[in-house]
């Protein structure tokens, strides 16, 4: 996989998204890697709905999107937590590409982050996600959970956190190392 494409995005659609911030700090530290990075707003879709479907077929930004995980060597998420679970915008995307194709991720190595303000660092969407991608064709490398983003992040020095920066490093390897391949 070398010189892969590695499809970077924040699963939010907050205009000052924590977890696109560290999705793409995150990335930044690849080697030997192209990035693309997206945001989600870019991406806003009516809310899914079989009758929605029926009528008007797949929005073609579903369809764009779809394109984005298929030229992609790989993926890095940071996922945003709404209420223990995927953010509504994230979950629409998501929700419409499935219709397209329900391997979504098509197979691809993914890096699965999550980072927010509280003590929880998005822990409880992350580990929805990590049992749910690969049924859906994401082939999970790694997992990281940031947790008081504000206390223990800033972007231009990274993880502050000695402890939780080399818990990062390790997944952030695992992740480079199938890149590498």
């Amino acid at each position: 996989m070398k010189n892969t494409k590695v499809l970077v995005f924040g699963a939010s659609n907050s205009k000052n998204s924590l977890n696109r911030n560290f999705a793409t700090w995150a990335a930044g530290q690849l080697e030997g890697v192209a990035l693309e990075i997206v945001d989600l707003n870019d991406y806003e879709m009516p809310i899914y709905s079989i009758d929605r479907e029926k009528e008007s077929g797949i929005p073609p930004l579903a369809q764009d999107f779809k394109a984005k995980i298929e030229e992609a060597g790989a993926i890095l998420i940071s996922l945003a937590e709404h209420n223990g679970n995927y953010t509504v915008a994230f979950k629409n995307v998501h929700d419409w590409v499935s219709r397209i194709n329900t391997n979504i991720w098509m197979d691809k190595s993914v890096l699965l982050l999550a980072t927010s303000p509280g003590k929880s660092g998005a822990r409880s969407v992350l580990g929805f996600a990590e049992k749910s991608f690969p049924f859906m064709g994401g082939k999970v490398i790694g997992t990281f959970s940031l947790p008081q983003y504000h206390q223990n992040f800033k972007p231009e020095e990274g993880i502050l956190d000695e402890e939780r920066k080399a818990a990062f490093q390790i997944e952030l390897n695992k992740f480079q190392e199938v890149l590498s391949q």
